[in-house]
Order: C-alpha cells, then structure tokens, then sequence
C-alpha cells in the first residue's frame, strides 16, 4: 500500500484515530455497503490502520457486485485482511463466528428512482438494518454503528441555518403518503429499530446521521451537485445549476468522514445520534463559482432558473456541536482543499 495516491489522507485518518484503533486488535469486523463511496473509505483507512499498527485484524465486506470493488479499487479487493461475502443485505447468510464491530452502512440512494424501485429502496433499508441488527446479535458484537443520514429532519426550517440532533421527528409522510418523503421514512424507522434492540438485548449502538461529502470515490455522475458540477469543469463544459443556486449547503471531506465514521463507532457514547457533516455553510452558486476556479480555461456557470424573488433560504446543513463536544470531531480540511483533492484524484490516468 506504500504508492496509494490517498497516503496522505490516510495518515491523517490515522493521526486523529490512533488511540482507538487498539479495540479492533486481533478482531473481526463486519461492514455492510463496504464497495460504495463510505465503503471504500471505511476499508481504505482500516487497511492503512490494520498494516502501520500490526493490529492482525480483518474485515468480511458484504457486497452484491464484489467485481465492482476490483474494479475500482483492485488493491483493497486483494488485500488478504479482507474477505468479500456476496450478499444481499435483505437476506445474506450470515458468516460464522464471531464479530467485534458491525458498520451497517449499505443503503440506496433516495433520488432519481423511478416509482418500482421505491419499494426496493425501502426494503434494502428497513429489511437490510434488520438484518444487520440479528446478524450482530448472533455474532456476539461488542459495538454497532447505523449510518443514518440528515435526510430524517425533513425540510430544515429556514430559521434554524444549523440543524441539531433530535429525536423526535416530523413525519408528514406518516399521515399523508408522499412517495418524495419514502427515504426520510426508511432511516428514521431503522433507527427505531436500532433504538429497540438496543434496549431489548443490549446491544450497544450508535448512529451517524450524515449529511453531504466530497472527496475521492465520491460518484461525480450521480443526482449530487457538487460532483457534477467537478465532471463539468473536468470535461470543459459549463457548470450548470440546475436550480437558483441559493440554497445553502455544506460538505465534509472524505478522509475526514472516515474519522468521525470510527470515532463514532469506537468512541461514541451508546445510545447516542451524531451529526456528520460541515457546519461551514456555502450557496449552491458560491459552491459552482469555487469549483469553477480550480480549472484553465475557467468554465462559466450557468444558473438554468435565476431567482427572481426574496425568498426564505433553503437549508441543508447540520450543527456538530455535539459531536465536536463529545467526541472533539470537526473539519480539518476546508472545503477548497476538499474540491481540490477531489479534482486531484479524479485526474489520475487511472480514474479517466
């Protein structure tokens, strides 16, 4: 692993993790969603761990399409602390043994579904987090990490620029079926779910609700602004908001996600919700024009619907007050250096 591109990032995951990393000694860990863009930072930084401190430790990665993980990162699928169990999170067979830790972080996605893939989306999150939850019972799992997302607030009130962790959530789609409001609904159940197993057998848990995120393996082609607005700059086209551009938003860097992602795990305290995210909030605009001046020539951006009207501001943004005060988590990388790397990464021949 000495020529991964990531060293740099990966040494400084491990430098704000180093102290924790001794409770996975010798142990087995489970991580559902480990191809995906959490996945890979998940095994890429607890590879990087599992080799600088002898830890002895391994992973069995649950994936339906392993060939997608040797693919895209044919380094990690061949590591032999990693052990790949094809698998649908709603129904895979459960490895023998036991397993320290269990990361349930496979999910889909609640955007650009077509209306039949809806039921799927919310079987593989309440099914799959079911699942995972029997599957840590019967391995004699010491901790449990659930990402959830921020999606569960629903619609951020325009007054409030910072959202912080509740529980109690308003759920319009309870009371009048919004097929837009399927995702929210999912998390916010599966979180239920791990609060009564939690009280049930004792299980202890936490869960990261998590907000957006930018870096290497994040998908620059899916339904996420800010990656394709970095595949506009990277093919020379304008950089086109498809909105106003004046919601706010924020993103946290993926060497960063990882640290919180294990801080939560390792460090959380049971029972408790954490915010993942940035506080340090930017307009869509703003987010197209920074991205914009990373590239020679400089793309323009294009804004397809200008706004026309003061209106109240569209927040997505969470408070991490908590975990900044419980855990002492923050965001170490700024976000031009997050575009920056992102670009970076993206530019290698191998990643064209």
């Amino acid at each position: 692993m000495g020529d991964n591109p990531l060293a740099a990032d990966l040494d400084h995951v491990l430098e704000h993790t180093r102290a924790l990393w001794e409770d996975l000694r010798g142990e087995r860990i489970f991580i559902t969603g480990g191809t995906g863009f959490f996945g890979c930072w998940l095994l890429e930084s607890f590879l990087w761990a599992n080799e600088r401190l002898g830890l002895k430790s391994s992973a069995v990665v649950l994936t339906r399409r392993p060939e997608a993980l040797r693919i895209k990162a044919p380094h990690l699928a061949a590591n032999p602390a990693l052990t790949l169990q094809v698998g649908d999170v709603r129904n895979f067979a459960f490895p023998s043994g036991t397993f320290s830790h269990v990361i349930h972080a496979a999910s889909e996605s609640s955007s650009n579904l077509r209306s039949n893939q809806l039921v799927e989306m919310l079987d593989t999150i309440l099914i799959g987090t079911r699942r995972s939850l029997d599957f840590a019972l019967q391995a004699g799992t010491q901790k449990f990490l659930f990402t959830s997302s921020g999606a569960v607030y629903g619609k951020q009130p325009f007054d409030q620029p910072a959202m912080q962790e509740k529980r109690e959530i308003s759920l319009p789609c309870v009371e009048r079926l919004d097929l837009n409001n399927i995702y929210q609904m999912g998390k916010y159940f599966s979180e239920l779910q791990c609060s009564m197993f939690a009280q049930l057998y004792h299980l202890t848990i936490t869960v990261a609700r998590c907000f957006a995120f930018v870096g290497p393996y994040f998908p620059l082609s899916a339904q996420f602004a800010i990656g394709n607005f970095i595949l506009n700059g990277m093919k020379g086209e304008p950089i086109e908001i498809k909105g106003d551009g004046t919601p706010y938003r924020s993103y946290l860097y993926a060497a960063d996600l990882a640290i919180w992602l294990w801080t939560i795990l390792l460090a959380g305290k049971p029972g408790q919700i954490y915010n993942v995210g940035s506080d340090d909030s930017v307009t869509i605009f703003d987010l197209a024009n920074r991205i914009a001046d990373n590239f020679q020539p400089r793309p323009q951006v294009h804004i397809f619907y200008p706004s026309v009207e003061q209106k109240n501001p569209n927040w997505y943004v969470p408070s991490i007050n908590k975990a900044r005060s419980e855990l002492g988590l923050q965001p170490w990388v700024p976000l031009d250096e997050s575009i920056r790397k992102t670009i970076q990464w993206y530019s290698q021949p191998t990643k064209r």
